[in-house]
């Protein structure tokens, strides 16, 4: 069997496993809602309500980037250009992948007036949502994911770190790949698709971005490193909107 034929068959299994978890949640939250309303109190109503809220997301984020990828093959992507200011976006995307991750602090530090950028909105939300549920998913419970932006030249960079199993330097372009999966002992305990930064790549790039990652190991005895994803996202003219637009 080839590496693709064992990556796809990876991919179904870890599709299928997680398709099946958030659905079991949601089926049994909801058969326990159903059957005994009466003897739960308010507290463990709206506790089991959110739950079968973060699950249902869940499943739509898995459906949407797996709906991605085919409009990716086909060339069937659409692309609806407009003028974004991005603090407010990410802090956006921050709120939602925060509670999916209640252990976890999300820090960010996004300058209130830098530039704004010219991109698909629904799309660069998407890219934000991969890489801030990245970083939380592959470092330990009670750490911490840090997204800071600065603007150069014509272009606007967007960095996410967190602490977690170093990535080896032969081993950056392979992540962005269809069904990549690192093996190390964190990757194993976490389930993934492995479409995530295959999509952010190529969103990224189809709206003239670029995306990068370093890893860098801590000054300690542990064998975790500093993951940094780098997003840069140009800074358009108006006169490039505009040919942008009119090609739309």
């Amino acid at each position: 069997m080839g590496d693709l034929e064992k990556n796809y068959e990876d991919f179904i299994s870890t599709v299928s496993h997680e398709l099946r978890t958030p659905l079991t949640s949601i089926r049994g939250f909801s058969q326990t809602l159903l059957s005994s309303w009466d003897k739960l109190d308010d507290e463990n109503k709206k506790k089991f309500i959110k739950i079968i809220e973060e699950q249902s997301n869940r499943l739509i984020r898995l459906i949407e980037n797996m709906l991605t990828v085919t409009k990716l093959q086909s060339g069937n992507n659409h692309y609806h250009y407009n003028e974004l200011s991005i603090k407010p976006s990410i802090e956006q995307v921050i709120s939602m992948v925060k509670t999916q991750y209640p252990t976890h602090k999300f820090e960010s530090d996004i300058p209130e007036r830098i530039s704004d950028i010219f991109v698909d909105k629904d799309k660069f939300e998407q890219i934000m949502t991969n890489l801030t549920e990245n970083a939380a998913k592959y470092s330990p419970e009670n750490s911490t994911v840090k997204i800071s932006a600065s603007a150069n030249n014509n272009s606007v960079s967007i960095n996410i770190s967190n602490i977690g199993v170093g990535i080896d330097e032969k081993d950056y372009e392979k992540i962005f790949t269809k069904f990549a999966r690192i093996d190390n002992p964190l990757t194993r305990k976490v389930q993934g698709s492995g479409l995530g930064l295959y999509i952010t790549k190529n969103l990224t790039e189809n709206m003239d971005g670029k995306i990068s990652v370093k890893s860098v190991p801590l000054k300690d005895d542990s064998d975790l490193s500093e993951i940094t994803f780098t997003l840069q996202m140009p800074v358009k003219t108006i006169e490039e909107q505009a040919r942008i637009k009119c090609s739309q």
